[in-house]
């Protein structure tokens, strides 16, 4: 349910130009300089605010996406090992897998963190998200969703050690037109908590959500995404407002606005503005 036009244009490849052009003068002394750990920042950052730039990004935002057909996905794998004053050993994996038949799309997702410092395990993270969508037609669509996140290190009741959901519904495009279009969905699924002490609660919950865009001109536009869950132990929503303006292939930002609602905290709503600018020269 989670949703994402990507406006980034020259400004990322300049970005990237720049970065590269800077690499070659400083290979013989990024070690000790320092000079490499600041190269590995700026790329973070891009990379940060490339990901919040793509979350107005929605495949489906105006009707049935189109894939590949059959499979297609990519893969990519992580490891670094330190000696010396300090031993420690870090693995990252990540894969993505796409089956699209037809009208049945279907999306498979999974990422692995685990770390170990000094012979010791410091992470044990696996993340699993599975997504299908069968288009009946342009406007009514069904979804299946599901989502498990586990953590090996957790002990206590305060820790997570595996949190599931299972959800499906159908869907439905009130609007479809090339300015505005606006879907929303609804269902109903299972969430399963189990904390570090091991006890489990299993619920069921209901969810809700609404995907929005509003094309002002060629170079702005707005989106509003909502998600609700109610279960027997809280009631959970989010809304994401998104202001984004491409003023040239060059320039582009996207200004947005999350709040999230949790009743089942002592504060309920945490509130994030968010400021996201790429430009290239």
């Amino acid at each position: 349910m989670t949703v994402k036009l990507r406006t980034l244009g020259a400004g990322v490849l300049a970005i990237a130009a720049a970065q590269v052009a800077f690499a070659p003068a400083a290979v013989a002394q990024v070690a000790i300089t320092g000079v490499e750990s600041v190269n590995d920042r700026i790329d973070d950052i891009s990379d940060d605010v490339a990901d919040d730039l793509a979350r107005a990004e929605d495949a489906a935002r105006f009707g049935s996406p189109e894939f590949q057909p059959g499979f297609s996905g990519s893969a990519s794998l992580g490891y670094s090992g330190k000696t010396g004053n300090n031993e420690s050993q870090d693995i990252t994996a990540g894969v993505r897998l796409r089956y699209a038949q037809g009208q049945f799309v279907q999306t498979i997702g999974a990422a692995l963190d685990f770390a170990e410092a000094n012979n010791t395990a410091t992470k044990e993270d696996v993340f699993v998200v599975y997504d299908a969508n069968y288009y009946f037609d342009q406007n009514f669509y069904g979804f299946a969703l599901a989502r498990l996140q586990t953590n090996g290190l957790a002990e206590t009741a305060d820790e997570n050690r595996r949190d599931a959901f299972l959800g499906f519904g159908p869907g439905y495009r009130i609007v479809n037109t090339p300015d505005v279009s606006w879907r929303v969905q609804a269902g109903v699924g299972v969430s399963y908590l189990q904390d570090g002490a091991r006890d489990s609660t299993t619920e069921t919950g209901y969810l809700a959500a609404s995907r929005f865009f509003y094309k002002i001109n060629d170079n702005f536009f707005v989106t509003n995404d909502t998600d609700v869950l109610k279960s027997d132990s809280a009631l959970r929503a989010s809304n994401d407002l998104g202001l984004n303006v491409k003023m040239t292939d060059a320039f582009s930002t996207r200004i947005s606005y999350l709040s999230e609602y949790n009743d089942s905290r002592a504060i309920k709503t945490d509130n994030k503005l968010g400021v996201s600018l790429v430009f290239g020269f």
